[in-house]
């Protein structure tokens, strides 16, 4: 029936104008012959079938013979109960009175209804970061859907209120006092979906998307994951009929380059390294030590290249520490922070399994001696969770950002220079896990092999690292000499 519906699409677009029945009053005509199917030389569609209506040939072409006989069949039909044609689009009155129909009842909530609705639907089948990020994309579009008039909400009341209001959880609460107002504007006055096919409303989708709320451009990063929901939620309204296509479909952000390559000014040496990982002890010492718990935290980031998530969740039986030579860390799953509201079990911490892969794989990362003493001598001072963890809070919670972020802070300035630590050297943790990856680069290991201790594909680790290679322009010299013979091998 699929093919059959395209096709006729197909065969009224060669017709003079697109199956859209915008004209309110069609040509018709009684003056209609339906010819025999006829096979034609397409691989895709080999049976076409032909009529005439008022003199002019109209096309359709079909996968196969039995969808070609069965249109033809109801063509003749309407033909024999008298029924007029339309000239331009060669359809029976009948469809095309149904096709009317189907216009006028045509649904089209406004962006709040929508979005309430979008995420009911993505909640059971998305792990609390997506919901998050989700949220904040919708959010986003919600700055431009808003909807003009006097007491109007704020930029900031409006992405708080439309965060608030997509959590499933919250239907049939009364908001919080503070977003109320906002909440009743927004369910009231927001513009519907097909707003969206206002060009103006679309450019200002598109601006909300690729700038923060105080106008200056948000990260590429950002706005990739913003674009991404919005996508999403544009096929969904697609899928239910609210619009035909995405409006934003083509569209691309103004004047980014959109990429996402590691800046090398944030890496940090082998010398820094250590200092670092040592700064980090001396951290909170008399607080039941803050930073020295979590040494071992970051040492798995610069040594072994694992994301924080990563390190949170990793348990002592993912870990291979012989006494002496090289270990392994098998990485089995991700403790993402998310927040209470966007997680099934009302923790701020997810629990998911590895970033980008199938549910119960895991990574084996071959680990140096160095790090190997670091895990064994922290195990031995701190112990374990319940649950099998090496990385844990004072109380013996899931490891936070904020905790180890304030250790990181606090940290930098003991380890380096004034000159360094007012720098982007080293400034996030996560950089130590971009230090580490540049380092097996450099040191001739190949990209697969990168790519697989990473959790990254090769392309992303071309993509991202190819500014922070270095030192091996000599040896592919001479390389290159060697194979033009220029040089001589023996």
């Amino acid at each position: 029936m699929n093919n059959r519906k395209n096709s006729e699409t197909t065969g009224a677009r060669n017709s003079g104008r697109p199956l859209g029945l915008e004209a309110a009053a069609p040509e018709l005509s009684t003056d209609v012959r339906v010819w025999k199917v006829n096979r034609v030389k397409s691989k895709r569609a080999p049976y076409q079938l032909r009529w005439v209506v008022a003199g002019r040939v109209k096309t359709a072409s079909f996968t196969t013979v039995a969808l070609a006989e069965s249109r033809r069949s109801e063509l003749w039909q309407a033909m024999r109960k008298g029924e007029a044609f339309d000239v331009d689009t060669g359809l029976p009155e009948s469809e095309l009175r149904a096709a009317a129909a189907r216009e006028r009842v045509r649904p089209d909530p406004n962006w709040w209804d929508f979005s309430r609705e979008y995420m009911a639907t993505r909640w059971r089948t998305t792990a609390a970061k997506t919901r998050e990020g989700l949220a904040d994309s919708l959010a986003t579009v919600a700055l431009a859907m808003r909807g003009d008039g006097m007491k109007a909400p704020t930029l900031e009341d409006t992405r708080l209120a439309a965060r608030w209001a997509v959590v499933p959880a919250h239907e049939g609460e009364e908001p919080p006092s503070e977003l109320q107002a906002a909440c009743l504007w927004l369910s009231t006055r927001s513009l519907s979906l097909s707003h969206l096919t206002d060009p103006k409303v679309a450019r200002d989708v598109q601006y909300r998307l690729s700038f923060k709320l105080d106008d200056t451009p948000a990260a590429a990063e950002t706005y990739k994951r913003r674009r991404r929901g919005f996508n999403t939620a544009m096929e969904y309204a697609i899928e239910m009929g609210y619009l035909d296509v995405n409006p934003l479909a083509g569209v691309k952000r103004s004047g980014a380059k959109g990429d996402d390559v590691v800046d090398p000014r944030v890496l940090v040496n082998q010398e820094q390294g250590a200092q670092l990982l040592t700064a980090v002890s001396y951290v909170g010492s008399v607080h039941r030590n803050r930073g020295r718990r979590l040494v071992a935290f970051f040492a798995c980031q610069l040594y072994a290249a694992t994301r924080p998530a990563e390190a949170v969740g990793l348990r002592e039986q993912d870990c291979y520490l012989p006494e002496s030579g090289w270990g392994t860390l098998t990485l089995r799953e991700t403790r993402p922070v998310s927040g209470k509201k966007w997680t099934d079990s009302g923790k701020r911490h997810d629990k998911r399994g590895l970033k980008a892969r199938e549910i119960n794989t895991d990574r084996p990362v071959p680990i140096p001696p160095l790090l190997v003493a670091i895990l064994r001598e922290h195990i031995r001072e701190f112990g374990k969770a319940k649950d099998g963890r090496i990385f844990q809070n004072e109380r013996g919670d899931v490891l936070g950002t904020s905790s180890y972020w304030r250790v990181w802070q606090e940290a930098r300035p003991i380890a380096l220079p004034p000159e360094k630590a007012a720098s982007s050297l080293g400034r996030r943790p996560y950089d130590l896990r971009h230090t580490c990856i540049t380092n097996w680069l450099n040191a001739g290991v190949p990209v697969a092999e990168v790519a697989r201790r990473a959790g990254n594909s090769p392309e992303v680790i071309h993509r991202r690292y190819e500014g922070c290679i270095d030192g091996h322009e000599e040896v592919n010299n001479e390389k290159i000499e060697i194979a033009m013979g220029w040089v001589s091998t023996d």
